[in-house]
C-alpha cells in the first residue's frame, strides 16, 4: 500500500488532464444553466409582473415560464449525458484500447484505477449538479406567482433539490457498470444512456406511490432521492463485482496476475 501512496495524486492529475475537455463542457454547461436561471429571477420575472399590471408584449420562448421549462427538462436529462460519457470515455475507452492493462501494471491496483476515476468524475458533477439544484430551488420558490408548472411536474420535481445530484451520481455509476461489462465505448454509451432514460421515464413510477404515506414536495423528494441513491450504489457494488471477475483482484492494495493482454493495434 505505501508503494502506491506516491502514484495516487498523480493519477487525478493525469485523469484531470485526460478528461479536461469533458470537464469544461460541464463547467460551461453548469454556468450557462445557473445564467438563465438567474436571469429569470433578476430580470424575465419582474418584467412579467409589470406586464400583469400593464400591457406589453415579449417573446415566445423568453418569457420566465418557458426558460424554467426548457431547463428543468435539460436538467432532468443531463444524468443520461453523464452516463454516456462514464460509459464511453472514462471506462469504455480505456478497456477497449488496452490502456487500462497498462496501467495496471504500473503499480495501480484495477480497485485503484476504477475507484481514482469515480473519485475524479464524481466531486465536479456532485458540486455543479447541487449548485444547479440549489439555484433552480430558490428561484423557483422566489417566482412561482409567475409560472405555471406545479411542483408535482417532472421539470420542477427532479432539479429542485438533492434529487438532481444523486441521478448524475447514477448516471457516473450506470456508465462505469457498462463500461466494465461491455468493455466497448460505444455499446457502453448506449447501454449506459438508456439505462438513464429509463430510469428518468420511469421516475415517477418510483414516487407517485409514496403520495399516500408522504405529502408535500420535501418528504416525497427526499424519498425519491433516497431510492435512486439506493440504485446507484448497487450499480457501483456491481461495477466493482464486475471489475474483480474481470481482473481476478481480491481487494485493494493486494497484487493480482495480469490477464493476458489483449491484441490490439494502438494509435501513435
Amino acid at each position: 500500500m505505501t508503494a502506491l501512496a506516491p502514484a495516487r495524486p498523480a493519477t487525478r492529475r493525469a485523469l484531470l488532464r485526460l478528461h479536461r475537455p469533458a470537464l469544461l463542457v460541464w463547467t460551461a454547461f453548469v454556468l450557462l444553466a445557473a445564467g438563465e436561471l438567474l436571469w429569470v429571477h433578476y430580470s424575465a420575472a419582474p418584467q412579467e409582473r409589470t406586464c400583469a399590471r400593464h400591457w406589453c408584449a415579449y417573446t415566445t420562448f423568453a418569457d420566465a415560464d418557458s426558460v424554467m421549462r426548457l431547463l428543468g427538462e435539460a436538467l432532468c436529462y443531463a444524468p443520461c449525458a453523464v452516463a454516456a460519457w462514464a460509459g464511453a470515455a472514462l471506462i469504455g475507452r480505456e478497456l477497449e484500447s488496452g490502456t487500462a492493462r497498462l496501467v495496471w501494471t504500473q503499480a495501480v491496483t484495477p480497485v485503484h484505477w476504477l475507484t481514482a476515476k469515480l473519485t475524479a468524475a464524481a466531486l465536479p458533477l456532485l458540486a455543479g449538479a447541487s449548485a444547479l439544484a440549489l439555484v433552480f430551488d430558490s428561484v423557483w420558490s422566489a417566482d412561482q406567482d409567475v409560472l405555471a408548472a406545479h411542483w408535482t411536474w417532472d421539470r420542477v420535481f427532479v432539479p429542485r433539490g438533492p434529487l438532481l445530484p444523486a441521478l448524475v451520481l447514477f448516471g457516473l455509476a450506470a456508465g462505469a457498470l457498462a463500461g466494465l461489462a461491455l468493455r466497448r465505448a460505444l455499446p457502453a454509451l448506449a447501454v449506459a444512456c438508456a439505462a438513464c432514460v429509463a430510469l428518468r421515464l420511469y421516475l415517477r413510477d418510483l414516487w407517485q406511490p409514496l403520495r399516500g404515506p408522504l405529502t408535500g414536495f420535501w418528504p416525497l423528494h427526499l424519498a425519491a432521492t433516497g431510492t435512486v441513491l439506493a440504485l446507484t450504489a448497487a450499480a457501483t457494488v456491481a461495477a466493482y463485482a464486475v471489475l474483480r471477475r474481470r481482473t481476478g483482484v481480491l481487494a485493494p492494495g493486494i497484487p493480482f496476475e495480469p490477464l493476458p493482454a489483449i491484441p490490439h493495434v494502438m494509435s501513435p
